[in-house]
């Protein structure tokens, strides 16, 4: 298990694996979050302090990722997004950059050590867009368009979350389906 919080989660629980494979009889428009989503959702504790959580996104390569309080129940996501304002925060406050405690990924740029020890919740975005395990492809390329948000919080009727659609889950469904069209 993890000792950067306080918790029960163990490093096998954080691996994400690949989005499921679709049922190909299924066209499109009749997938559904459960057909696209990651299964293996990394979950961030509500109590987990910001720079903990930053080096478990760096270290797994994943740009967000569902908070969770005492119940595993989803009360916000903590992203790149989030980590930008923080950094936009910083610049406004008068606080330079220093380039040795960062480390880059991508067109992120993140001083962990410099990051406030807060708790996630501190900082995550609260009222999480999420969806039921049932929801159709058409109505979630709707929600993060209306949002604009990159990820959708697959969840149980209990508010678990059990899986992520992404971005590039919708744009992977509009290829495969682009090349069984001759």
């Amino acid at each position: 298990c993890l000792s950067d919080w306080s918790s029960d989660v163990c490093s096998s629980d954080l691996t994400e694996t690949p989005a499921k494979t679709r049922d190909r009889k299924k066209t499109l428009f009749a997938l559904t979050a459960s057909d696209l989503m990651t299964p293996a959702v990394v979950t961030l504790p509500e109590e987990m302090l910001l720079p903990a959580a930053a080096r478990l996104l760096h270290r797994l390569q994943v740009s967000g990722a569902p908070v969770v309080d005492h119940q595993g129940r989803c009360t916000g996501v903590l992203s790149a997004t989030d980590f930008m304002h923080r950094a936009e925060a910083d610049v406004a406050g008068g606080r330079e950059s220093r380039d040795d405690d960062a480390f880059n990924t991508g067109w992120q740029v993140i001083e962990v050590e410099a990051l406030p020890h807060d708790e996630v919740r501190d900082h995550m975005t609260a009222g999480p867009v999420t969806v039921s395990p049932d929801r159709r492809f058409v109505r979630m390329a709707e929600m993060m368009m209306e949002a604009q948000i990159h990820r959708l919080i697959v969840v149980d009727a209990e508010s678990h979350p059990i899986g992520v659609v992404t971005t590039t889950d919708i744009l992977a469904a509009l290829v495969r389906e682009g090349k069984t069209i001759p």
